[in-house]
């Protein structure tokens, strides 16, 4: 039986960093299979695929399940820090603040 194998990128970005390993899968394989291959969650002890950190495919949320293709880029987020709704509501109000008496000339 002949097998036909794909070649998929896993990503996992930190701050100043991102890791970038190659692998080749079976035909039918898996974002998590993929992830697990890369030995990223060995090497990142902090990975907690369907806990804390999400998967992608080219900056597309994916489940883990999702059956991969041919050169597919899967990449494991980081938690958010902060919520960007409420940075972005805080940004707000010190805008108004600035506007209404941001000091003296």
């Amino acid at each position: 039986m002949n097998s036909e194998f794909i070649e998929i990128e896993v990503v996992y970005a930190l701050p100043h960093y991102q890791d970038v390993v190659m692998v080749k899968l079976p035909e039918g394989a898996t974002a998590r299979e993929a992830v697990e291959a890369s030995g990223l969650l060995l090497k990142y002890p902090e990975i907690e695929l369907d806990e804390r950190n999400r998967l992608g495919i080219y900056n597309k949320l994916a489940r883990s399940d999702t059956v991969l293709r041919e050169h597919d880029r899967v990449e494991i987020y980081r938690p958010l820090i902060a919520d960007p709704k409420a940075v972005r509501k805080l940004r707000a109000e010190e805008g108004k603040a600035m506007k209404r008496g941001g000091g003296t000339i």
